[in-house]
């Protein structure tokens, strides 16, 4: 009677047909997250990829007809892809959403300074970090600057292997008995060292400018309206003697944006249902803002597509995944996990029916008929998948855009990746559960 029981397998022991397949698709993924470093930047590289896929930007009062592709951008920062189908839109759309940013460091609006023979710059953080793993790392300055003259400075500086790095310096443990923890005013990056010879008040800071005025044609006072980021310089890399797994800045949660897009571009025919795409940002940190999910940027645009009339109509026939990470178990660390309703790497995508922390709280719960359909969908199509929770039930939690697709009216479910190290400088995840997010998207746009 074995085949009344589950039992958890490794997806490289049920198709292992699918390896070259999945390392092959993630050499595009590597490309895309070290292209992509900070939401402004992913935003770019995904429109650019779109645009070779012949998506144009989203015109209000154009009627669109069956199997145009196109995006609407909000503010650079967030961006929707959409593939109309050949039913109406009234009859709902097939929703895939993830977000685009991820924890970093943000320069403060008067970043510059200068003190013991350093020049440094003043950082404010975003997103949950454990502060210590920011502290003697590589970093690279992303972002853009707008002047006061209307001009638009993109600033890139530390990806590059010929570029220069940015750091954090920490105690030497000779010094650090006194120390508990790293503040956030301690995370401040190093800039510079050389005073200028001609200035006497601030040479530090004056040196540092210079170069940042003779490269960018930036002064002290363009800092006010920038948006520049620190994120660690290095690149995405293979792990293991297998290459298995990625270690990469970002994974949480360009590794379920990525996959939303190619398996919009794989789409041979005309799907029945319009096919969304949504890169949204601040989800980090409660998804409020102009381009959060709390903002109305997604449903204005989906009510556009379908007519202020029809809309509320459209919504409840619509259906989402909420494409974000899950933590995969974590045999280091087993005591914070349940293991039995954990997710494991390549294993397969994590589905989990909720988020939220101690007592469900704040999450939004997939009913059991969504499940049932989505996973005959999944089957059907071949799509490793597992059940999963964020965690032991009392131990913490997280949350998704779920929620604020549910307050339309929208069903949805969580489904994603499976990580290690989440909110790390440096996550890992494995090559064939990536892959099998694309074939989960895929899935879902043309059967759902």
């Amino acid at each position: 009677m074995s085949e009344l029981l589950k039992k958890k397998k490794n997806g490289y022991l049920i198709v292992p047909e699918e390896e070259k397949m999945a390392y092959d698709y993630c050499e595009g993924y590597k490309s895309f997250l070290n292209k992509g470093k900070i939401e402004r930047f992913c935003v770019e590289e995904s429109i650019r990829i779109a645009e070779e896929a012949g998506f144009v930007p989203f015109s209000y009062g154009t009627v669109y007809m069956p199997g145009d592709k196109v995006y609407y951008n909000q503010h650079g920062r967030a961006v929707i892809f959409a593939i109309i189908g050949s039913e109406s839109a009234e009859e709902g759309f097939n929703i895939t959403a993830a977000h685009v940013d991820c924890p970093r460091l943000d320069l403060k609006q008067v970043p510059l300074y200068e003190d013991g023979g350093l020049a440094l710059m003043k950082t404010h953080y975003y997103g949950g970090i454990r502060k210590y793993q920011w502290v003697a790392l590589p970093l690279a300055l992303c972002g853009v600057v707008c002047k006061r003259n209307g001009e638009t400075v993109r600033i890139e500086i530390g990806n590059d292997p010929e570029d220069p790095v940015f750091y954090i310096t920490d105690l030497l443990p000779h010094l650090a008995k006194d120390q508990k923890e790293i503040g956030g005013e301690d995370l401040n990056l190093v800039v510079g060292s050389k005073p200028d010879a001609e200035e006497d008040g601030q040479p530090y800071k004056t040196s540092v400018m210079k170069i940042l005025n003779e490269k960018y044609g930036l002064t002290e006072e363009d800092f006010e309206t920038a948006d520049i980021s620190a994120v660690p310089a290095g690149n995405a890399r293979d792990i293991g003697f297998d290459r298995s797994l990625i270690s990469a800045y970002g994974h949480d949660d360009r590794i379920c944006a990525y996959p939303e897009l190619t398996a919009l571009l794989a789409l041979k025919e005309v799907p029945k249902k319009t096919c969304v795409a949504v890169f949204a940002d601040r989800e980090e940190v409660g998804s409020a803002g102009i381009s959060g999910m709390r903002c109305s940027f997604v449903s204005d645009f989906l009510t556009e597509l379908c007519g202020d009339k029809n809309a509320r109509r459209a919504f409840a026939n619509s259906c989402a995944l909420s494409a974000d990470v899950n933590a995969a178990f974590d045999p280091t660390f087993p005591s914070v996990y349940e293991k039995r309703n954990s997710a494991f790497v390549n294993h397969g995508i994590a589905v989990s029916k909720y988020t939220g922390s101690r007592g469900k709280s704040g999450c939004s719960e997939a009913p059991a008929e969504l499940l049932g359909k989505l996973f005959k969908i999944f089957d059907d199509n071949n799509v490793l998948y597992q059940t999963s929770e964020l965690g032991k039930v009392d131990q913490g939690g997280g949350g998704t855009v779920s929620q604020f697709l549910a307050e339309r009216n929208i069903l949805v479910v969580d489904v994603g990746v499976a990580m290690l190290s989440m909110h790390a400088p440096y996550e890992a995840a494995g090559k064939l559960d990536i892959y099998h997010m694309h074939k989960a998207c895929l899935a879902f746009y043309e059967n759902y």
